[in-house]
Formats: C-alpha cells, sequence, structure tokens
C-alpha cells in the first residue's frame, strides 16, 4: 500500500460543500476518497493533453515548418469561423 501523507487544504465553501455531498449521498467513503478521485482525473486528463500535443499538435508544428505555405493568415481564421459561426445562426432560424 501507498505511504499516506497528511495534507491540509482550504477550498471555497461551494467546493467543500460539494465533495461534502459526494460522501453524504455514499458516492465516497470519505473526502479523501473524492479528493484522490478528483487527482485521478486530473492526471488522466493531463495524461491526454500531453499525448495531444506530442501527436498532433507537434506534427501539425512539424508539418508547417517544413511547408510553411500552408499556413493560414489570422484575418483568414477568424473569417472563416465568423463565415460557420453565420452558417449556425442561419440553420437554426
Amino acid at each position: 500500500m501507498a505511504n499516506i501523507e497528511k495534507r491540509t487544504i482550504s477550498l471555497p465553501s461551494e467546493q467543500a460543500a460539494f465533495i461534502e455531498s459526494k460522501v453524504r449521498n455514499g458516492d465516497y467513503a470519505s473526502v479523501s476518497e473524492v479528493v484522490r478521485a478528483g487527482i485521478r482525473a486530473l492526471r488522466e486528463r493531463d495524461e491526454v493533453i500531453e499525448r495531444w500535443l506530442n501527436n498532433a499538435v507537434s506534427a501539425s508544428y512539424d508539418a508547417m515548418k517544413s511547408d510553411p505555405s500552408r499556413a493560414v493568415t489570422v484575418d483568414s481564421a477568424f473569417a472563416s469561423v465568423r463565415n460557420r459561426h453565420a452558417e449556425r445562426v442561419k440553420v437554426r432560424k
């Protein structure tokens, strides 16, 4: 079993109430379990982001470095976003 270290933390009332509700509702046996689950989720999210950065973003960066003509100007990118937004708004009406 891993060594357990005690820590004292400060939380906003809203977060403390959320943790307490998780314990009170039986989702977790203790406040410590809620915190450990949160840390596991944060670690998993960080690992997903790290993989994405190492795979997709790194590959895109390398492709742009090897062929700068693939680049899109900021104005062009924003125009594209505005156009897509306008199309979505039009579809909703």
